[in-house]
Parts: structure tokens; sequence; C-alpha cells
């Protein structure tokens, strides 16, 4: 049966990985391309992961504030299906990446209060998906992958966005269901919640949150 609410485990660097996610159920993998992050892997490594993903699981590659040169690089080198674009970028880079490289744009934005709920709706209005992430602690290294949530009921009065929208940020198959439940999301991303430690993937977690992710039941938004 299909899943209901749609998974991404990100910051994946094995060929081992990569098939128990797919076996678990999984709607993308997920590949960083950021050298502080400890998920950080090679062209040549993503290539090589991106060729054995089985058909239909989406290919998304993380990239943070990258410049052209490096998406020209990225692009011509790993076959993938959507970028994801988790620094600071600009309503109008998201544009701009869009039309050079005529693939789906994800742009994930960091969320800690009401106040930065508004920026969603402007990137709403160019991104084709959105990835609401809990905002990193002032300082961090990472803009994401830090294991930590946000308040999900900012979330759950809300005015739904335009375009597909994707939960991040602390979740674990602990608590993903109360997270859907909450929010309504109809799509997860987990990287932190189904390691080891910091860039090591437990692949016997990733049935455990595919399965949590969709016990709860979604109301319908008509």
């Amino acid at each position: 049966m299909k899943n209901s609410v749609s998974v991404k485990i990100c910051g994946l660097s094995s060929a081992a990985d990569v098939a128990a996610a797919a076996k678990s159920g999984v709607a993308y993998v997920g590949f960083v391309f950021f050298a502080k992050s400890p998920r950080n892997v090679s062209f040549e490594q993503a290539r090589a992961l991106a060729v054995d993903t089985p058909t239909g699981v989406a290919k998304v590659a993380l990239t943070v504030n990258a410049d052209d040169a490096f998406l020209d690089a990225l692009t011509a080198q790993v076959p993938l299906d959507m970028l994801q674009l988790h620094g600071g970028e600009t309503p109008e880079r998201v544009s701009q990446v869009k039309t050079r490289y005529g693939l789906p744009v994800m742009k994930a934005l960091g969320v800690s209060d009401a106040s930065d709920l508004p920026a969603i709706d402007q990137y709403s209005a160019v991104a084709d998906q959105l990835l609401i992430d809990a905002k990193p602690p002032k300082g961090a290294d990472l803009p994401g992958g830090n294991g930590l949530a946000f308040d999900w009921q900012l979330l759950a009065d809300r005015k739904y966005w335009t375009r597909p929208w994707m939960l991040a940020g602390g979740l674990t198959a602990e608590n993903v269901a109360d997270a859907v439940r909450l929010t309504r999301a109809r799509q997860v991303d987990v990287s932190s919640g189904v390691e080891s430690q910091p860039g090591t993937k437990d692949a016997r977690l990733f049935d455990a949150f595919v399965t949590a992710a969709n016990k709860q039941s979604i109301p319908s938004l008509l």
C-alpha cells in the first residue's frame, strides 16, 4: 500500500543505506554537499549512489549557498531529480537556479517562532517545494541536521502554502506521528533521527521511522 506520508531520508553516504532506505518505502533520498557536514559526500561518491538508487525514488542534492560553478559541476556529474537549497538563498536566486538547471528546486527555511513564517509565503511563489526546518542555533556550523525541533503548533492553524512542503527538524520514530498529527504534513524529512552518531546512518531505524510517519491519519484539507 502506498504511504500517505512521503518520507525523505537525507545525508545518505553508502550504497547499503540507499538500498535500505528504498526498501523501507521512502519517496526521496538526499545527498549532502556541504564540507562542514559529517554527511558530506563527493561528486564521485554521490554519482555512484545516485546510479544505484532504484527508479521511483527521487534523488535530492542538498547544497548551501552554492555558486553556479559548483552547481554546474554537480549537475554535470551526478544524475539528480531535485536541488535543495539550504542556505540563505534569496527568492531571486531560487528562480535563477530553476532556470539555469531545469530541475525542481526545494527551498529550506528555518523556523523558531511566528516571525519566521511570512518568509515561507515569499518563497512559495518561486520554489517548487518548501522544506520547513528548525532554525539552527546562532553560530551553528550546520544549517540543518542538528537534531532540533521547533514548535509544531506554529503550523497547526496555518493556511497552507501553494507549494508542496516537507516538515523537518528533530524528527524521530518516536515523535514523527505527533508532528504529522499537529501539522498535517504530507511529507517529512529525517537525517540525524535515524543515525547512531552524526553522519552514520542506522538502517535498522529506517523502517521504524517510515512506519511511524504513516501511523497518523491525515485529515483532508478540502
